[in-house]
């Protein structure tokens, strides 16, 4: 029979591999007696592990949550995979940055050498989209309350107001928490002005209790990221860029897959791909096109036709002078 230390640490593995476990089972998984689990469960319970008893023929136990968060036990997948992802968070500017560096700093502490080789030999750095706005601070606390409030679909109360001054209270019905270019949103559908709205975290004060629950409605589009990437482009509803068109570049795919962040790319020949983009007018959409240095033929609409004439006139202009 192995320590009782190491078969803690291994009934402690299982517990956490599954949501519901038979007493028979662990102690076949141990190869110990069904007394030996009921005393090491005991051992768990005394040492913070929420381990509640399930009903059955057999009995059976469940990992559950408890108010305080207990020492974890990862296999090396999932340690090495959750280092790379502290390591993205804390070079993130969502907020969140000092949090996930200090979480880093206590994986690495208890890892074992082999993991911690391995992980230092992967050094991961998360680049930001330039930006000259500082990252807004959002306490993390108030992350988990409005994800609460949108798992629970319980309408939200509170003052939303710019950095510093309060404003005015908002009543809110709650459908998603996301992170855009370095800030933390809430998209909501606002009870007092019939209609979506999209919030910064980092200006809200909730208010509390929570109002009733609600009946969830469907975001326009029905996918919150085109929906959001619509709301900062001034198009609310969802639907993009204001100006939309497709051409046909002599390129392949592969390569203007490359260099395109936003964009439908379709192989359209040897050679050749159909490309559909948006931009603010018609145009920079005939500038950004133009940028992939290719031959151009213009699919539609019209207006992007229009704005490759007015284009090269104005290059031309510029050449002239």
């Amino acid at each position: 029979m192995p320590k009782t230390s190491a078969r803690l640490l291994a009934l402690l593995s299982l517990l956490q591999a599954r949501r519901d476990w038979s007493g028979t089972l662990l102690a076949d998984r141990l190869d110990i007696s069904l007394r030996t689990v009921r005393r090491d469960i005991d051992r768990l319970r005394e040492l913070g592990y929420p381990i509640a008893a399930v009903k059955g023929p057999d009995g059976g136990y469940r990992l559950s949550a408890g108010t305080d968060l207990p020492p974890l036990l990862f296999d090396d997948e999932q340690a090495v995979a959750l280092t790379i992802a502290l390591q993205v968070a804390a070079s993130d500017t969502g907020g969140l940055a000092d949090a996930s560096a200090r979480a880093l700093n206590t994986v690495h502490q208890v890892m074992p050498t082999r993991l911690r080789n391995r992980v230092e030999a992967l050094r991961v750095t998360s680049v930001q989209r330039p930006t000259t706005r500082p990252a807004a601070p959002v306490d993390g606390g108030l992350l988990l309350a409005l994800g609460a409030a949108v798992h629970a679909h319980e309408i939200l109360r509170f003052d939303y107001g710019s950095a510093g001054t309060d404003g005015p209270e908002r009543r809110v019905e709650p459908h998603h928490v996301v992170t855009w270019d370095g800030r933390w949103y809430l998209i909501a559908w606002d009870l007092d002005r019939d209609d979506w709205r999209t919030f910064r975290v980092d200006r809200m004060t909730l208010r509390t209790p929570n109002g009733p629950r609600f009946t969830p409605r469907e975001l326009p589009g029905g996918d919150v990221a085109g929906y959001l990437v619509g709301t900062f482009r001034g198009g609310g509803d969802g639907g993009g860029w204001p100006c939309r068109g497709t051409v046909i570049l002599d390129l392949p795919a592969a390569t203007v897959a490359l260099y395109t962040r936003e964009g439908i790319i379709e192989e359209a020949g040897p050679g050749r791909c159909r490309l559909t983009l948006g931009s603010w007018s018609w145009p920079s959409l005939a500038a950004t096109i133009a940028r992939y240095d290719a031959d151009i033929e213009v699919v539609g609409p019209g207006e992007l036709t229009e704005a490759f004439a007015h284009l090269s006139h104005r290059l031309a202009r510029a050449a002239a002078r």
